[in-house]
């Protein structure tokens, strides 16, 4: 059943810049709560794989190693190009996910997820170099992360 236009649209905004912090951890979220309330919107849909448990486990690997891997030392900037598309490209799948659950334009959705992915990957990348002139960088890292995980906790739970 298709719902809300706009609820829909807050929802693919709040999970694109979910993925825009933390790209793996947006699609790991959304992943793990479809495997506990499979939708048959994504049956016929080549991102019904994000239905399955092996694909959510292998997420939320993926971003827990993100999460340790961003407070390296030598980890590149998030706004450089190499770091930045496949976070844009982490948007547009959780966009077109939500969108297609929705019986919604999948296209549409991506376009809102990499948009908002983007805007929030530079938003969070100055918001943090702010943050680090009065905390260390490990405090503020577990901070976004926080932050990160709470935001998509509750976005997976909002009912679109």
């Amino acid at each position: 059943m298709k719902q809300n236009k706009n609820n829909l649209i807050f929802k693919t905004l709040g999970m694109g810049a979910i993925a825009g912090m933390r790209s793996m951890t947006a699609p790991a979220l959304l992943s793990t709560a479809l495997t506990h309330a499979p939708k048959e919107a994504l049956t016929r849909s080549p991102l019904r794989y994000l239905q399955y448990g092996p694909v959510a486990t292998g997420l939320k690997v993926m971003a827990a190693t993100e999460l340790v891997g961003d407070k390296l030392p030598g980890a590149p900037d998030r706004i450089a190009a190499p770091v930045l598309l496949p976070r844009a490209a982490s948007g547009a799948l959780v966009g077109a996910a939500i969108f297609t659950l929705n019986h919604d334009n999948w296209l549409q959705g991506a376009a809102y997820g990499a948009a908002a992915a983007v805007a929030a990957t530079f938003g969070s990348y100055y918001l943090r170099k702010l943050m680090n002139r009065y905390a260390p960088n490990a405090f503020s890292g577990a901070l976004e992360d926080m932050l990160t995980l709470a935001g998509g906790v509750a976005l997976t739970k909002f009912k679109v």
